[in-house]
């Protein structure tokens, strides 16, 4: 099932909001963020490995959850770049101060697409 309703700060979306499923996910990363496919591949083997070792599903779902939230934010071309514009200079931020700042409108467009995604 497709949803399509979102939040405000995110503006108006280019493709539906996909289900929270692996392969819904991986089809929406390869439309909106295709360069993110190979991290996406990787991140879920990581959950699945861990998840294995700790004979619990968490690492799955919290794998899907973050994974969702990206793909929210991806779906938003107006958020995406606004995301992008905060996270790049965060990392390359000399001081903490200014990576803090960058990492506030960072974190907040994510809480919003988590919000959305959930």
């Amino acid at each position: 099932m497709l949803r399509t309703n979102p939040g405000p700060a995110l503006g108006r979306p280019v493709i539906p909001r996909p289900e929270r499923s692996p392969a819904a996910l991986r089809a929406a990363c390869a439309v909106v963020a295709p360069r993110s496919s190979r991290p996406y591949g990787r991140a879920k083997d990581q959950a699945l490995d861990e998840a294995v070792e700790r004979g619990s599903l968490a690492p799955v779902h919290a794998w899907l959850a973050h994974w969702a939230a990206l793909i929210e934010i991806e779906r938003h071309p107006e958020a995406a770049k606004r995301y992008r514009h905060a996270v790049y200079p965060a990392r390359i931020a000399t001081a903490p101060e200014e990576a803090r700042e960058h990492l506030t409108t960072a974190s907040a467009l994510y809480r919003e697409a988590a919000s959305g995604a959930a």
